[in-house]
């Protein structure tokens, strides 16, 4: 019976020695300086944050309507007068800009009407940071 007892004993000590302890899993990791995914400045993040992306499905010389947008639904944009088009990184004219087309548009909302007015829509290859 002490045998048994000793096993079982020594059984316990083993696997509470070779588990990981309950309050281990919670522990705290320390700081680091990039933040929790790297670094924010790096990569796609910083190029694309104020800009919302969506598939164009109409485009007209008023206002361009992008699908498949983070609302879920259809979104009309205003064009402004003075939009910027970006195509792989280049100066480009909303001319060339074509339905189907993958976009990023920066938004502004106007104050008055609350009307969305896109002010710079990125096609292409873009460049990071």
């Amino acid at each position: 019976m002490k045998v048994k007892l000793a096993i079982v004993t020594l059984l316990i000590i083993i696997l509470r020695v070779l588990s990981p302890a309950s309050g281990r899993s919670q522990d705290r990791l320390p700081p680091t300086e990039t933040g929790r995914f790297g670094n924010p400045s790096e990569g796609t993040t910083e190029v694309f944050r104020g800009y919302l992306y969506g598939v164009i499905k109409s485009i007209d010389a008023g206002e361009v309507v992008l699908d498949k947008t983070k609302f879920g639904v259809d979104q009309t944009y205003k064009l402004d007068p003075k939009v910027k088009v970006v195509r792989d990184g280049k100066p480009s004219s909303r001319d060339t800009l074509k339905v189907g087309e993958p976009v990023y548009v920066q938004v502004k909302k106007e104050k008055k009407t609350g009307d969305q007015i896109a002010k710079k829509i990125l096609v292409g290859v873009l460049p990071s940071a």
